[in-house]
């Protein structure tokens, strides 16, 4: 006897990424795309609506971003399945996605060679983090963590925001912001302010959207 395939929902702001995905699904007989969502919001209706065995979801939703929907499903129906497909290397980024939900990880520059046996894996409850993406987490496990306000501070210079002017914002003096910033470069190993902003960018410890903000 056959087994019932597995339901597939898809959520990505890409058309052309969705087309791609779904032909890859179709030619799959143990498979079935059941919704394909544009957006954050859409996908929290579409994922109450068919309730699939795993979802293929973009952290960079507009609306509601893809961490969110996951946060937000996983309230309601905690053991809901989890595949991000991002182009975000970052370990940050790779942590979040985790800690919010997700069973699995994969760069979309990947997406041929892992997506499928992934799609199996999560479903079966297990984790599917590939090696490049697992070797990102190794990199920096041992490394120091930005306290909020360091964040805070950072974004500001990457905004092009000088130290009287970011003290200004955050009522601190400018010997503060000249701390945290000492603080920041030597938890990031940044040569200077802007290696600083490039190297959390880099990780998701700060988003392009934020820093243009």
């Amino acid at each position: 006897m056959e087994e019932t395939p597995l339901r597939i929902m898809t959520a990505d702001g890409h058309p052309v990424f969705r087309e791609g995905l779904a032909a890859i699904l179709s030619a799959q007989s143990d498979m079935v795309l059941v919704a394909e969502a544009a957006d954050g919001n859409q996908a929290l209706n579409l994922f109450r609506k068919h309730r699939p065995d795993v979802t293929l979801l973009d952290i960079d939703l507009s609306g509601m971003s893809g961490l969110d929907v996951i946060d937000n499903i996983k309230k309601c129906f905690p053991n809901a399945r989890f595949l991000v497909l991002t182009t975000h290397a970052g370990d940050v980024h790779v942590q979040r996605a985790l800690k919010a939900g997700a069973s699995g990880y994969l760069l979309k520059n990947t997406v041929c060679k892992y997506l499928l046996d992934s799609i199996r894996a999560v479903h079966h409850g297990q984790r599917r983090i590939p090696s490049d993406v697992a070797s990102t987490l190794v990199e920096y496990i041992t490394a120091e963590t930005l306290t909020a306000r360091e964040v805070q501070v950072l974004s500001q210079v990457a905004n092009g925001n000088a130290n009287k002017i970011i003290a200004d914002r955050f009522s601190i003096s400018e010997d503060t912001v000249k701390a945290h910033m000492k603080s920041i470069l030597s938890k990031l190993a940044a040569n200077d302010r802007t290696h600083a902003v490039t190297i959390a960018i880099r990780r998701g410890i700060l988003e392009l959207d934020a820093v243009s903000s």
